[in-house]
């Protein structure tokens, strides 16, 4: 008899090149992998996460979920992963989940955060968990931008041009930016999210922030589902995988 673990996995993406397993490479999922690879006494266990994290992308509430044969407690799981994960990546919680859940289809919506440092000063510190950003910007710009972007829309100006999904409509429930001091928090929560679309909302909003566009451009953007037209994407060590949600909970914080 197997069951199915889920687990609310946090990781600091600075030194993995994603989280996605690469042959010769080191990934988050690699690593998991290599955990219950042991504890199975060398069988190999699949690990499904919700979905997939860059290189230098970090993750606080990335779930994954896998079966197993072994009988143990959630808490027990919980201290066997942690006991023998590398310190860049803790399991925040485990439970059993009913055999029908999936880590990724069973998701209703995803919550992303980016940090910006906007000090006049580079802070050495926090190189790895935040873009660089010293310039003056106008928060009331940037939030009439992000107003914009609450809705149904295709995001085809605010994806990669490598994405592979044809599917370029995407729900935000949730578009906000908050400082705190020389830091910014930018947060986004919708249904699902493009290859690169919140670094490059990002990267394009802050442009905004700048005088460099209007808030009225991001309408003009999302009509020309054209990734030429929109700002640059900004850098990964900003970018928090935070939160998955498998109710409409998200409904009550947007």
């Amino acid at each position: 008899m197997t069951r199915r673990i889920k687990c609310v996995v946090a990781y600091d993406g600075t030194h993995f090149s994603g989280y996605q397993i690469q042959p010769g490479k080191r990934t988050v999922q690699g690593e998991i992998e290599e955990v219950l690879k042991r504890m199975h006494k060398g069988k190999a266990v699949r690990v499904t996460a919700s979905g997939r994290t860059d290189a230098g992308v970090h993750a606080y509430g990335q779930v994954i979920h896998f079966d197993t044969a072994l009988v143990l407690s959630p808490e027990q799981w919980k201290r066997a992963l942690n006991a023998q994960l590398p310190d860049d990546i803790a399991v925040r919680s485990a439970e059993e989940a009913d055999s029908t859940f999936h880590a990724r289809f069973s998701a209703k919506a995803k919550e992303y955060r980016y940090k910006v440092w906007t000090a006049a000063d580079r802070d050495v510190f926090r190189r790895h968990y935040c873009a660089w950003h010293p310039y003056p910007l106008h928060i009331g710009a940037m939030d009439e931008a992000l107003r914009q972007l609450i809705g149904t829309h295709d995001f085809t100006s605010f994806c990669s041009a490598k994405t592979e999904m044809e599917d370029r409509i995407r729900t935000i429930y949730q578009a906000e930016v908050e400082t705190d001091g020389s830091m910014m928090e930018f947060r986004f929560i919708g249904s699902g999210f493009l290859y690169n679309m919140v670094r490059i909302i990002v990267g394009t909003v802050l442009e905004i922030g700048q005088g460099r566009r209007s808030p009225a451009n991001i309408a003009a953007l999302l009509a020309a589902k054209d990734r030429r037209l929109a700002g640059p994407t900004a850098p990964a060590e900003g970018l928090y995988l935070w939160r998955v949600y498998y109710d409409d909970e998200f409904f009550a914080v947007s």
